[in-house]
């Protein structure tokens, strides 16, 4: 018997528990102290109204016989949630069947998962600064990584280099860790890509709720071309407070085919493998956020975070520090003052004004010299640590 020798290929912890132990440790030593946490991307606002009345009514269903639901028929989701996706998306002027619309546990899981299809000797291209799930999960199939450098001088926006070629290539705008997105020109530039190639786009959508500038896309399917080459993620985590509930979806277009195969048809058969679905309730949870009441209710927690992010945004142009994120993003990518590493300012941040960061070096090498603040947290709670950082600024 052999274990998996990639899981030795990985880093030792993945980067946000490290962030947590060393937190533990400071706050071990210092238990009276008040720290603010703005690393983790959680929420901290309930979920809405609307969506609480439509998980009580679905509990209630349950506890009678005529209405208990135990496994789900369908490990894609329920019809009524697959429809209201859709019915979301056409909104955004993007027009898929409810059968392209797949229900998930988040979009974390479906990122990781979705690998399954794919061989292992295709070729990964990542952004660097990445999300680490997209690096660990290709880590551990013994996948060929390279990478697109997000820098400064690109706004942390790459984009492709025909000269190089990827099999699949992940995307993820607005972008974790840092806040920039991709207008329509460049995303129209990675389709074309991808055609070319012959490449997938895993584009990751998690965050598409929080854009509101003119000529940016919320979907990669708003790109001509996309269906043919792209499968999205959404996680409903950060758009209407599921990060205890657990709920996203995947779209995969009918057109999207390798060799002939359907991709959405291997992706059903993959989870009725390996999933058995979403809860009833959750799926009924989530079917509520799309509704008209559940659209503005979630609108209202929306904008509580882009005013903390607002007011974040204003600290660091008061201070000049240069950062990305901010205005269509739950984060704002800052750079360490002073050309502090973003560790050694991860250590400062907490023992000189007990604010917790994620550092950027976290999220590769490009994250060097870099550090992530998020906008989920208490906003009286924001503005004192932005009064901290004037403070340390002084």
């Amino acid at each position: 018997m052999k274990l998996n020798g990639n899981f030795q290929k990985l880093e030792q912890n993945y980067l946000f528990v490290t962030v947590a132990k060393r937190v533990a440790a400071y706050t071990a030593a210092h238990p009276d102290n008040h720290i603010i946490r703005m690393g983790i991307g959680d929420v901290t606002l309930p979920l809405a109204p609307v969506v609480i009345e439509a998980m009580h009514r679905a509990t209630e269903e349950m506890s009678k016989k005529e209405t208990f639901r135990g496994y789900s028929p369908d490990s894609n989701g329920y019809p009524f949630l697959r429809e209201a996706v859709a019915g979301y998306y056409r909104s955004l002027g993007v027009e898929l069947s409810a059968e392209e619309v797949f229900i998930g546990d988040g979009a974390k899981s479906d990122v990781g998962n979705i690998v399954d299809l794919f061989d292992v000797d295709n070729t990964v291209l990542v952004p660097d600064p990445v999300y680490p799930v997209y690096v660990d999960t290709n880590i551990l199939s013994g996948r060929k990584l390279i990478y697109a450098d997000g820098t400064e001088e690109n706004g942390f926006l790459p984009l492709p280099d025909d000269a190089i070629h990827a099999d699949i290539v992940y995307l993820c705008s607005p972008n974790n860790p840092t806040g920039a997105v991709y207008d329509r020109e460049q995303l129209q530039q990675w389709v074309d890509y991808a055609l070319a190639h012959h490449a997938i786009l895993l584009f990751d959508a998690a965050y598409e709720s929080f854009v509101t500038g003119a000529g940016l896309p919320r979907s990669i399917f708003e790109i001509p071309g996309a269906e043919q080459c792209a499968i999205e993620f959404c996680s409903l985590s950060k758009t209407a407070g599921f990060t205890g509930m657990r709920c996203g979806y995947t779209v995969i277009r009918k057109e999207l085919t390798v060799d002939g195969v359907s991709v959405s048809a291997l992706w059903e058969r993959r989870q009725g493998c390996k999933f058995n679905g979403v809860s009833y309730v959750t799926q009924r949870a989530a079917e509520a956020v799309f509704t008209p009441a559940g659209q503005q209710q979630i609108r209202e927690t929306l904008a509580y975070y882009q005013a903390n992010a607002r007011t974040m945004a204003q600290a660091l142009r008061e201070m000049g520090i240069w950062f990305t994120g901010g205005e269509n993003s739950p984060y704002l990518w800052m750079k360490c003052p002073g050309g502090m590493g973003s560790w050694a300012y991860f250590d400062y941040l907490l023992e000189q004004a007990e604010i917790v960061g994620t550092p950027g070096e976290g999220f590769g090498k490009n994250g060097a010299g870099y550090f992530r603040l998020t906008a989920f947290g208490d906003a009286a709670q924001t503005k004192e640590a932005m009064d901290r950082l004037r403070f340390l600024g002084k």
